[in-house]
């Protein structure tokens, strides 16, 4: 009877007619099929299978020890009755089989779900920014990797390796649609990828990503560059740091002899200034950039070299366009540093004269219509006093352009200029008792523009003078200053 009972259907006690315990097994029985199906990837709660097996032992103990001391009536003996009982122990043994395989289905069913979880993450996270979509990423790719780690023999983790590379090419699609500098962020996440996932299971994936990258860092450095964004040194630094020997690496020389060059023909061209301010960028940015282990050390240092030696030379033209231009204050700042910067030039002395020029423009305009040349000298003589306090720097631009300074006077004063507009005061360099410090220079006829300027550094706007110069006569430049006061 007690292997009756074992069956868990209460046969033992059927045998003996004790119907209300063969009832009390059934209904176990039930339960336990009720808390069992459908078959979950869990199973059976193992408090619940617990108290199930402790009943089934129980019911198989008190059927034998009732089987001993009962008369049988269905079976002729108690031998049979075990025979039976045990040939019945299949049918629970043959349920618990059926039932393993089940929840071994469930279970792969659970996993193939939480491949598809996975990927409708990666599908939908395909369509936002990698910035935006990053987290999802990572959510499932942990989830790929615990499928391939964790169960290694289910029938999602044989999928696991084509559903990767669906991974990176949807993560890598701004570089398949050629938006390289959007696609340098996901392809070096992918990179770090290998350190978290089985090398194996990534196969050939774990370097995926590296010419795809260091093509992206090359192509972007190439689009700032074009767009004059200084974003390209860092782009082209990371590149020869992190693949020295690409192939994409060894295009970074060319690309920025390339650059300079062009900047150094637009020194000759339209918009100069600009020229020379690129190719001031261009060296140091360039300077700023690692390409000792791309063996590029040598090459870069000669680029920012030739960039800096023709933003030093370009100046000269830059000065010139200012000039023409009517920019005169930025000229005379430009032409005075290309004069500093480039002692030797042969333009040096055109240079000074075009700086001259331009500060006697900023006060008489029209002094600036006309280029200044070398020339100097001419048949006219012009005698130029001081009668001022101060020392005065005399500047003068017309058929030629000089300067020249003159020491004060020691017993000038400063005029009124109030005074002298309302007649009250005596002209400059009329009292023929003072020895006004003088110069005299040869000038050509025609129309010369002399500005006066102190060099105590006083504020104000210098004196200045035309004059309209003619052959046969002798003339006279007198400089002083004035003040508001009488």
């Amino acid at each position: 009877m007690g292997f009756l009972n074992l069956t868990g259907l209460g046969l033992g006690y059927a045998v003996i007619r004790r119907w209300r315990w063969a009832v009390a097994c059934l209904v176990a029985a039930v339960i336990l099929l009720f808390v069992a199906l459908p078959a979950d990837p869990d199973g059976v709660p193992g408090a619940f299978l617990v108290l199930y097996l402790i009943l089934l032992v129980a019911a198989g103990a008190h059927g034998a020890w009732l089987g001993m001391r009962t008369r049988l009536s269905w079976l002729p003996s108690s031998l049979v009755a075990a025979v039976v009982g045990v040939a019945l122990l299949a049918v629970p043994a043959g349920g618990y089989l059926l039932y393993d395989d089940a929840r071994d289905e469930a279970t792969q069913q659970m996993l193939l779900d939480r491949l598809a979880e996975a990927d409708k993450l990666v599908k939908s996270a395909g369509s936002r920014s990698f910035e935006v979509a990053e987290p999802d990423y990572r959510k499932a790719l942990a989830t790929y990797d615990d499928l391939a780690t964790d169960h290694p023999t289910s029938r999602a983790a044989a999928q696991v390796p084509d559903r990767l590379r669906t991974y990176y090419a949807t993560v890598g699609g701004t570089y398949t649609d050629e938006h390289y500098c959007q696609a340098v962020a996901p392809l070096k996440y992918l990179r770090t990828v290998p350190r978290t996932m089985d090398k194996k299971t990534l196969g050939s994936l774990s370097t995926w990503p590296d010419d795809r990258l260091a093509t992206s860092l090359y192509e972007c450095g190439a689009e700032s560059m074009s767009a004059d964004s200084a974003a390209w040194t860092s782009q082209w630094d990371e590149l020869l740091t992190t693949f020295p020997q690409s192939e994409q690496a060894q295009q970074v020389g060319p690309a920025i002899d390339a650059e300079v060059g062009e900047a150094v023909t637009a020194v000759d061209g339209s918009d100069p200034c600009a020229a020379v301010e690129r190719l001031d960028s261009l060296s140091t940015q360039i300077r700023g950039i690692s390409g000792e282990e791309a063996g590029l050390g040598d090459a870069l240092g000669q680029a920012a070299d030739r960039a800096d030696r023709n933003a030093g030379s370009g100046t000269y033209n830059c000065g010139v366009a200012q000039y023409k231009d009517g920019s005169f204050s930025e000229a005379v700042t430009t032409m005075n540093t290309f004069v500093k910067d480039n002692p030797d030039s042969p333009k040096k002395g055109l240079a000074r004269k075009v700086a001259i020029a331009a500060e006697v423009a900023q006060t008489v305009p029209a002094a600036g219509k006309r280029m200044p040349t070398t020339r100097s000298g001419g048949s006219i003589t012009v005698t130029v006093k001081n009668d001022s306090p101060d020392d005065i720097t005399v500047m003068y631009t017309g058929p030629v352009t000089g300067s020249f300074t003159l020491k004060a006077c020691g017993s000038c004063s400063t005029y009124s200029a109030l005074g002298s507009s309302l007649g009250f005061d005596s002209k400059p360099c009329s009292d023929s008792g003072k020895n006004y410090p003088q110069k005299t220079i040869q000038l050509p006829a025609g129309t010369t523009y002399f500005v006066h300027k102190s060099q105590e550094g006083l504020s104000g706007t210098p004196a200045s003078d035309t004059a309209k110069l003619e052959s046969g006569y002798i003339y006279t430049e007198c400089a002083y200053t004035t003040s508001l006061g009488y």
